[in-house]
């Protein structure tokens, strides 16, 4: 039984390391911005050339952050799993957050490296429920977003909602601690 649970560990810790160099091997993104939403707000529209679609800045339509956050945590202690926006089988991060607006018919790049060049920045201290947080991957030496999660609050501390291959392995609430302080990139509003 623990031989499993070793061979386990190897492969999530292998799918950590992969996931980390597609991220940093992945082009440049293209961003161009329009002024195309209902009211009038600046709009940017995300490239891959790795894909043939092309995603326009996340247009929240009627939806609002909290509903999100909301939906977000009902998904708390789905698996981790690399490369997954299945939740029968587990979310990678940036497949967790394609899940969630997903939901709300919300289109989103699919890894977060695309997302680098989408929204509005924000300062920390001023994120808000809904606002997306960057980080960069675990490669200490990589200046990449490698990994993402959405603000759920920030009262007396930042506290974000993400699927984490770490310890907890899986969907699951983080407070901004040292360890994320050091990966920080931003934080983004798409509301």
């Amino acid at each position: 039984m623990k031989s499993l649970q070793f061979i386990q560990l190897l492969l999530c810790f292998l799918f950590c390391i992969s996931c980390n160099e597609v991220f940093t091997t992945e082009p440049e993104t293209n961003v161009e911005f329009t002024q195309d939403t209902a009211d009038g707000r600046l709009a940017n529209s995300v490239e891959n050339p790795n894909t043939a679609v092309q995603v326009k800045t996340v247009v929240p339509k009627d939806v609002s952050p909290r509903a999100l956050v909301d939906f977000a945590q009902t998904l708390i202690g789905v698996p981790y799993r690399y490369g997954s926006t299945d939740p029968a089988v587990g979310f990678d991060c940036s497949g967790f957050i394609t899940h969630v607006f997903n939901h709300f018919d919300i289109k989103v790049p699919r890894s977060s490296v695309d997302f680098t060049h989408v929204g509005q920045e924000v300062l920390a201290a001023e994120a808000l429920a809904g606002d997306l947080i960057l980080f960069k991957g675990t490669d200490s030496a990589s200046t990449i977003v490698g990994h993402m999660g959405i603000v759920t609050e920030n009262v007396d501390s930042l506290r974000f909602i993400h699927s984490t291959s770490g310890r907890q392995y899986g969907v699951t609430v983080t407070t901004l601690n040292k360890h994320y302080l050091r990966r920080f990139v931003k934080v983004i509003r798409i509301f």
